[in-house]
């Protein structure tokens, strides 16, 4: 059989419109080209319009540099531009375009008129493209700069055109082009209309954070933390979102390098593990943050869109990133505030019968305070000096048969595991009376206060009573403190969560768990999938305090587990363990450790519905001062929602007098 086809050069217009496919896909893809080559052009002002989502008008004009009329045809030339001279400029690209691809690909598709003058011209130059096939230039008048005019988009690929959506979905990733330019180009005067609308007027030489309100409102950017950071040569700046602004998805993270828009995965991920344990799964932080270095630094030639860049030294801004985000997270108050206005309800709006519901709420939360103040001290004189021993730390029952286990000999301290360098130290362990897990060495031990290993047993007496510290227990769930903010609400299960996250993981990194060994192992049923998945990470269940092994075809034993594990059902936590594992397959050790860590303390916490005595409430408000991130719990959720008196004041009326 004879051969049906022969290599061949393609011609020209194919070639354009290969490369309109890979770089026009929609009109915002037109519409980035054309700003990016006007802030090329040291445009101080760029005005863009447009009609039915750019498939039927995008026109664009600016004040740039211009194009002399011999040089217009080379405009609309594939691989043309004024940008590189040699292969060695694709190493240090400082201009937002440089292949020569989008007019030339733009003009391929399009009923495409440019115009143009240089500064030191009197007349400008014209010339029009219909789908490829070029006119003549011919002079004109017209201001100096640039300005070009496509219509009717995808005339001649009808698939293309086909696949567009409508033309409000078109126009806003329109929308969304011209915010990227607008944010990483303050200097700049925009504007943009859509069908013969303003849509954006934006002055010249604004600051960031006025952008920022003109595009997300002051609501959101009064919740932005600034971040700034600079390490050889390189510099991080801009605006992160505190934890309670957060999306669900990644688009209000904003990525610039050199001015430029850029999507990376590792600042992603670096921006995403800042953020651990201070969102909920399933939820983004919000950023707009500005990366500045060197070109010879960075290749931005890695896809004809230019958005994804491939760096010299990717981990060295990882760690950047990272470390410069939790640092200010250290230094900055992350408590979130309790929202207690109606849906729809603007902030001081009367309401008809606001007089009479105020009387009712002030009623009420008078009673409410005197109910919850005479149990408090109905309760006070039963309590015994072991109340902070129960219900928060182990009972005195359980304590005397771990002194038991002691004298057996059964109790034994894992041996120090090899550190891993990837993890970040936790801070210094803090007093923490609310969950003691030392077993006492004789019977006068443990009739004493419960104290941690070098603070002396006065150090319990040091704590502020109750009554200065003006804390109720509400709902055995809640814990309501006053505070120099306000009314301060305390989500008791999270916050003991995050104690015990912080204390479980000082003890593991250095390598510290104490660790109950058992008479009689448990054994427990368990199919051959989640048993292998327990096996294969049985280092990191010792790391912890668990030793498992099989005990036998579709058996598994577990001979010892870490003493905070308390009461929990052993095979309970196996199960969920094999099932945390099997979830996290994908995801690196650390991350799997961590996640372990959430589990166990999530297990040993107090648990909402569980009541409280009033000397455990200061004991778990003292831990609150004392370790890092107390205002979320590891799962990311809020541990405590402020209510101001400005806001109290509001509710009840009170700020007209």
């Amino acid at each position: 059989m004879g051969r049906t086809s022969h290599i061949q050069v393609l011609s020209p217009e194919v070639v354009n419109k290969i490369a309109a496919g890979e770089v026009i896909e929609r009109p915002a893809s037109v519409i980035k080209e054309l700003l990016e080559n006007s802030v090329d052009a040291l445009s101080s002002r760029i005005d863009l319009d447009i009609e039915e989502g750019g498939t039927e008008l995008i026109r664009i004009a600016d004040d740039g540099e211009g194009i002399p009329a011999d040089e217009l045809p080379l405009a609309v030339t594939s691989h043309a531009t004024s940008k590189l001279r040699q292969a060695d400029d694709l190493f240090c690209v400082q201009t937002m375009g440089f292949r020569g691809e989008a007019l030339a690909s733009i003009a391929e598709v399009s009923h495409f008129k440019i115009r143009s003058r240089v500064h030191e011209e009197n007349v400008g130059s014209e010339m029009s493209v219909i789908c490829g096939d070029r006119s003549e230039i011919r002079p004109t008048g017209c201001a100096p700069g640039t300005q070009i005019e496509i219509r009717q988009l995808f005339c001649n690929t009808p698939v293309r055109r086909k696949f567009l959506k409508k033309s409000a979905t078109e126009f806003g990733y329109i929308s969304e082009q011209f915010t990227r330019v607008a944010l990483a180009s303050p200097r700049l005067q925009l504007s943009l209309t859509h069908n013969g609308k303003n849509v954006y007027r934006l002055p010249a030489n604004q600051e960031l954070r006025e952008r920022l309100i003109l595009f997300h409102g002051s609501q959101t950017v009064d919740k932005l933390i600034p971040v700034e950071a600079e390490h050889n040569g390189i510099r991080l700046w801009g605006y992160v979102g505190h934890p309670s602004l957060n999306k669900s998805t990644r688009k209000s993270q904003y990525l610039f390098l050199n001015g430029r828009y850029i999507q990376d995965r590792s600042l992603q991920h670096a921006l995403g593990e800042a953020y651990r344990g201070l969102l909920m799964t399933g939820r983004f932080p919000v950023a707009f943050l500005f990366l500045e270095m060197p070109s010879d630094q960075v290749d931005v030639n890695v896809h004809p869109t230019k958005s994804e860049v491939r760096f010299r030294d990717q981990q060295f801004l990882f760690r950047l990133l990272l470390s410069t985000l939790r640092t200010k997270f250290l230094q900055s108050d992350l408590q979130s505030e309790l929202n207690i206005r109606p849906a729809g309800q603007a902030a001081g709006a009367p309401t008809p019968d606001l007089r009479s519901r105020q009387q009712k709420v002030e009623k009420d939360l008078v009673s409410w305070a005197r109910t919850q103040l005479e149990q408090q001290v109905q309760r006070q004189p039963v309590e015994s000096s072991d109340s902070l021993a129960s219900p928060l730390i182990e009972p005195l029952s359980a304590r005397a048969e771990a002194a038991v286990e002691t004298a057996l000999g059964s109790v034994a301290r894992t041996s120090q595991p090899e550190q891993e360098q990837d993890i970040p130290s936790a801070s210094e362990e803090t007093t923490n009376p609310i969950a003691t897990e030392a077993a006492p060495a004789s019977d006068a031990e443990s009739n004493a206060p419960p104290t941690q290993e070098g603070v002396p047993a006065t150090a319990s007496t040091q704590l502020p009573p109750v009554s200065s510290i003006q804390a109720l227990q509400v709902d055995d769930c809640y814990i309501v403190l006053s505070t120099d903010q306000g009314l301060t609400v305390i989500d008791q299960h999270a916050l003991h969560e995050r104690v015990l996250y912080e204390r479980f993981r000082k003890k593991v990194l250095d390598g510290k768990v104490e660790v109950q060994k058992l008479l009689m192992p448990v054994t427990m049923d368990m199919d051959e999938k989640k048993m292998s998945l327990l096996l294969d990470q049985a280092e990191l269940l010792k790391e912890i305090g668990f030793s498992v092994e099989s005990f036998g075809r579709g058996m598994l034993a577990v001979d010892s587990h870490p003493v905070f594990l308390g009461h929990n059902d052993i095979r309970e936590v196996m199960n969920e363990f094999a099932e945390k594992f099997e979830d996290s397959s994908t995801v690196g050790r650390r991350e799997l450790l961590d996640e372990t860590l959430h589990m166990m303390a999530c297990k040993a916490a107090i648990k909402a519905g569980q009541r409280l005595t009033a000397d455990e409430i200061v004991a778990l408000l003292a831990q609150r001062e004392m370790i890092d991130d107390a205002h979320h719990c590891p799962h990311g959720r809020p541990t405590a929602l402020v209510l101001s008196r400005e806001d109290l004041d509001r509710q009840f009326g009170r700020l007209g007098a």
